[in-house]
């Protein structure tokens, strides 16, 4: 098992543990484990690793993956930079930010148009600096990464990114059809919730001795 290495703040500890009781199906782990057996082969190898989430707008998906997967490779004491990034600039989706908040994350903001937020998941860690880029933002300045691609639209219409050494699809449904809807909150923190319980699963499978 690997050592715990990030204390996480309490209700964020009760959303992490209520994510990893979730089942993930059989067909779903075989996706996931593409990912896995990348970290575990940098993490053997004492090599950076750094993954890249990318998504067209950088709004949701690819935020909420970069969010928890960073979350959980602290939690676990695995060295990863995570970092997310799209093919268009937006902005961090506020429905998102409001998920994020209802998770047990401490949130800060930082300007108006396309505004930077810090997302807190320990009292200890830095923060994780969320804001809607291209993928290739100075701020994701891994020169070697593997691309995780989000969503179906990134996926197929970015046939080269540079950079890559690996691009591994994990896609998720977008929670932006249920906009303005009375499921709107409960479709965003269900999709949430199935990010964080399948990178908790990814992180909690690489063996870090």
């Amino acid at each position: 098992m690997n050592n715990t290495n990030a204390i996480l703040l309490p209700r964020l500890s009760e959303t992490v543990e209520k994510a990893r009781s979730f089942p993930i199906s059989d067909e779903r782990k075989e996706v996931l484990q593409v990912l896995i057996d990348y970290i575990q082969e940098k993490v053997k190898a004492g090599e950076e690793l750094n993954l890249n989430f990318i998504c067209t707008h950088n709004s949701r998906r690819s935020q909420f993956s970069q969010i928890w997967a960073q979350t959980a490779a602290d939690y676990f004491g695995i060295p990863a930079d995570c970092y997310s990034g799209g093919v268009e600039v937006t902005e961090f989706n506020g429905r998102a930010v409001e998920s994020i908040k209802r998770s047990g994350f401490r949130v800060a903001k930082k300007g108006s148009e396309n505004p930077v937020y810090f997302i807190f998941h320990s009292d200890e860690a830095e923060p994780i600096s969320a804001f809607s880029k291209l993928f290739d933002d100075p701020i994701n300045k891994a020169q070697r990464f593997a691309a995780v691609m989000t969503c179906s639209h990134a996926d197929e219409n970015c046939p080269f990114i540079p950079g890559t050494e690996n691009r591994i699809p994990v896609r998720y449904e977008d929670p932006k059809k249920y906009d303005g809807t009375p499921e709107e909150a409960s479709r965003y923190d269900e999709r949430s919730l199935q990010i964080a319980s399948e990178m908790f699963y990814v992180f909690g499978q690489v063996n870090n001795q």
